[in-house]
């Protein structure tokens, strides 16, 4: 079966078709800026060349309906006709309390999905935005809805609640909910296979690292704890969030520099993490990285402050599951900065980890980074979330 995945942003969307059998990405690409000037959509066929075609996006039914004129393209396509993708799989932000797991999409599902947007209004109504668009246009084509938060559904209560009055999360729900839930689950699961070791007999910490990051702990095959919150506000410094802070800073701030809460959330969001501690040199952490090597002073101060609150959540979570057998990096930074696993490695003495510096400094493999005689283990795993995607869609409509 071919499998369409779609990871819809509010003026983007990815996407990737990938065959199910030999689990390769038969085409993938990006549509980018839609319902702004310029917009533009990269396709990219496995073996072929990469194509870049400037067009008007007025909405993602429009770019939905540019992608599948791609797939289906007499010179560059990889698909004769619609009827070759046998299903579509959605990355849906928020499911709430409501999905512990993927679901087939129905009228029910969408309803609940909207009902899900006060948590993630960035996300949850640009997704439903490309889940309604591929119905509009493979009405006939099953569709499936896979959730980041739901791999974090197994978290007990004493790790998701908060330490507020009850009643808010009886009437709000306002708990921790987690997100990255996909890759969390796939590097998990793989670093298990790679070792050749049954996923439910060990102790997992998963570092997600990109822009956005989180970290979670997955004891016998169960996520128990992990760092993003109610929104993925909470948690790490990343690359423009502030992460975990005083709550109090907020009131603070905003009357120091006389900003209502919109704006002071905004800040939270887009101006502070590596961005804000490096003086706004950058959010990227190749820039940071590059900075910190030539002895940038700000690039340095935004570097360790992020290491070092990575290997706290670390410490966290090897006490939340009494020991840890495996630590996995992954996503971007995760996968492909050698400086930043050595930099929060150098906390971690305690639990016998030594680097073998030249596996460290290979990039994008599934590989253990530590020396044999290690006590815990450390991987890098290249996290594959439109895979994981896939492999859950298929399992559904099969």
């Amino acid at each position: 079966m071919k499998v369409l995945v779609i990871n819809c942003g509010s003026s983007s969307l990815k996407f990737q078709l990938i065959d199910s059998e030999s689990e390769q990405c038969i085409a993938k690409g990006l549509c980018e800026r839609i319902g702004i000037d310029g917009s533009m959509i990269t396709y990219s066929p496995a073996g072929g060349e990469k194509e870049k075609t400037v067009t008007p996006m007025p909405d993602h039914t429009e770019a939905i309906r540019l992608v599948l004129n791609a797939l289906t393209n007499e010179k560059t396509g990889v698909v004769k006709n619609l009827e070759e993708i046998g299903a579509v799989g959605h990355r849906v932000v928020h499911g709430g309390e409501k999905f512990a797991e993927s679901v087939i999409i129905d009228d029910d599902v969408i309803k609940e999905i909207e009902a899900c947007s006060d948590l993630a209004p960035l996300h949850n109504p640009a997704n439903l935005i490309g889940i309604n668009a591929c119905k509009k246009l493979m009405p006939n084509t099953p569709m499936v809805a896979v959730f980041d938060t739901a791999f974090h559904q197994t978290m007990p209560e004493k790790a998701y609640l908060y330490g507020l009055p009850y009643e808010y999360y009886e009437k709000y729900r306002v708990r921790r909910y987690g997100f990255h839930g996909t890759s969390h689950s796939y590097v998990s699961k793989r670093a298990a296979q790679v070792l050749g070791v049954p996923y439910e007999s060990l102790k997992i910490i998963v570092c997600h690292l990109g822009n956005g990051a989180s970290v979670s702990a997955v004891k016998n095959g169960k996520c128990v704890d992990t760092s993003m919150g109610l929104t993925p506000l909470e948690g790490l410094i990343m690359g423009t969030r502030s992460g975990d802070m005083d709550p109090a800073i907020m009131e603070y701030i905003a009357k120091k520099e006389n900003l209502n809460m919109d704006q002071l959330i905004n800040v939270l969001n887009k101006k502070s993490g590596v961005l804000g501690l490096s003086g706004n040199l950058s959010s990227d952490f190749r820039d940071i990285e590059s900075g910190y090597f030539e002895g940038n002073p700000d690039a340095i101060r935004a570097m360790t402050t992020y290491c070092y609150h990575v290997a706290k959540y670390i410490g966290a979570y090897t006490a939340a599951m009494n020991g840890v057998d495996v630590i996995c990096f992954t996503a971007g930074v995760g996968e492909n900065g050698p400086l930043v696993r050595s930099l929060v490695c150098d906390y971690l003495g305690y639990l016998g980890i030594t680097l073998d510096e030249e596996l460290n400094n290979k990039r994008g493999e599934d590989i253990v980074i530590t020396t044999p005689d290690s006590r815990t283990k450390v991987m890098t795993i290249p996290t594959n979330e439109e895979l994981a995607i896939a492999r859950e869609t298929v399992a559904l409509v099969k």
